[in-house]
């Protein structure tokens, strides 16, 4: 059986790519999950290799249960793997990370003690985490005496007040929380924490002006292990080493930070050459992730699943399929976001890159859930934009919604409790996964002629917010795009705009 991954075993495998052993922590990151080491401390650890910033991370295992002993039994060290497609081309890059210092467990009381000296270290000049969506909350049960105080930005409270006591400068603080303005939401409930605890004014003083809590937008897919044993069992041999640790992300990955324009140069990303930017307002990329990468996967899949294809990365190579979402994206949506073009144009084609992915298998059903309000707030948008914009309907859009209603009304078999069962023109069963209220509306629509249906889907406020029926042409348009689907198949029917 192979040794367990750590600096000596490695050393003994003759791995000749870039290590750093030694270096100050000048990172404190409240997550050690396959995201954050995939997606955070890949940044820094090539920071260390392409600018010579030299620095290490201490991560903080946020809830009770987690990796800090296996961590610390490899000395941080780690084998990433970044797969995907570039231009194309099938990719699949390994990597040692050696940029983790150690992790610590703030449940023992010892590494909160050691929490706290990083805290207050000279060298210490970032904090980050990933704590999920629900780790950026304000919980009155969390209180200061605690060890440690229950919640993660209780938690951040005591360590900044603990910093600010030893007279040190302010940090520069880094969410990746996948939530709105998740910096600014982190900043408002450490606040709200001071005024509890009654920390006075010179500490908030210093930490709204001396700190910086940046908003960011993260996007790299990371699913995280190897699910084969048998591949895990060949990498083992490959490596010459045991690595539990092992993590997975696609190639792509892209990091913007909301912040003033000196961060740019103070972070080592830029100096690196890294996909890292640092951007007055995080909003506009977000609108164009959601739009472009989130507006694609909604736009196309219920009808690529009628048409028979299974998975993105089969449609990708169906050039009606491919050409259909192209048409969507550079012609339709690109068009009405208020970011550069060109930027958007490069954006969409590493979607194309990442939806050929050779390594995922995403399946089209697992996209579909939800699709009522997915449309609404990925599509919508750029459907009533191009209107206001264009004075027309987009033909791509249009299409799409058409062929979303196709998808949930497809010979409607019967209402389970959680989905509506239909059957694809393939010949097998499907189930439609939704609201509830959702699923009974179109369940009460089975045996309704298209034109009823149409007419009903679209002046359904409850799922638009607004009576689509008003938009002049819509109507006829979507239910001739709905027979043309039902008729001719949903391929000829993506095939007949482009």
């Amino acid at each position: 059986m192979a040794a367990k991954l750590n600096y000596e075993v490695l050393a003994g495998t003759g791995y000749d790519g870039y290590i750093l052993k030694d270096a100050p922590v000048k990172v404190l990151q409240f997550g050690e999950g396959n995201f954050l080491r995939a997606f955070v401390d890949y940044w820094f650890d090539m920071s260390n290799e392409k600018a010579g910033w030299n620095g290490k991370v201490a991560l903080v295992q946020p809830i009770a249960q987690g990796l800090t002993q296996l961590i610390n039994e490899q000395e941080g060290l780690y084998t990433l793997y970044l797969r995907g497609s570039e231009n194309g081309e099938k990719i699949n890059r390994k990597r040692v990370i050696s940029v983790v210092d150690a992790c610590y467990n703030p449940y023992d009381e010892a590494d909160w003690a050691k929490i706290i000296e990083i805290a207050k270290s000279d060298d210490l000049e970032y904090v980050a985490s990933n704590t999920t969506e629900a780790g950026i909350v304000y919980d009155p049960e969390s209180s200061f005496d605690q060890v440690p105080p229950t919640s993660f930005p209780a938690k951040l409270t005591v360590l900044l007040y603990e910093r600010f006591k030893a007279g040190k400068k302010g940090v520069v603080i880094l969410s990746c929380e996948l939530i709105d303005n998740n910096g600014k939401e982190l900043q408002k409930v450490c606040n709200q924490h001071i005024d509890d605890w009654n920390l006075g004014e010179d500490f908030k003083e210093w930490m709204n002006n001396e700190c910086l809590f940046c908003s960011t937008l993260v996007d790299r897919i990371v699913p995280g292990r190897i699910r084969d044993p048998k591949e895990v069992e060949e990498l083992t041999k490959e490596h010459g080493y045991d690595d539990p640790l092992l993590d997975v992300g696609e190639v792509f990955g892209v990091w913007y930070i909301e912040g003033p324009e000196w961060l740019e140069e103070k972070l080592p990303f830029k100096a690196s050459g890294l996909n890292v930017h640092v951007v007055p307002e995080v909003a506009p990329y977000k609108k164009r992730k959601v739009r472009i990468l989130n507006g694609a996967h909604t736009g196309f899949v219920l009808g690529a699943y009628l048409a028979g294809q299974d998975i993105v990365r089969d449609c990708m190579h169906n050039d009606t399929i491919r050409g259909f979402m192209n048409k969507m994206l550079y012609d339709e949506v690109i068009p009405c976001l208020p970011l550069d073009k060109a930027d958007c144009e490069n954006f969409a084609a590493a979607v194309t890159d990442r939806f050929n992915n050779p390594f995922v298998d995403h399946l089209l059903m697992s996209i579909s859930l939800n699709s009522t309000s997915k449309w609404k707030a990925r599509n919508m948008p750029s459907f009533l934009e191009y209107i206001e914009k264009f004075g027309k309907l987009p033909e791509a859009l249009t299409m799409s919604l058409a062929a979303y209603i196709a998808f949930y009304s497809s010979n409607i078999q019967r209402r389970e409790e959680d989905g509506l069962i239909c059957i694809r023109p393939k010949g097998n069963e499907y189930k439609i996964q939704d609201d509830g209220w959702v699923l009974d509306f179109y369940y009460d629509h089975k045996d309704a002629d298209d034109k009823t249906l149409v007419h009903d889907v679209l002046s359904n406020e409850k799922m638009w917010d607004q009576d689509l029926t008003q938009i002049e042409g819509l109507e006829e348009k979507v239910l001739k795009d709905l027979e043309l689907i039902r008729t001719e198949g949903a391929e000829a029917a993506y095939k007949s705009v482009l």
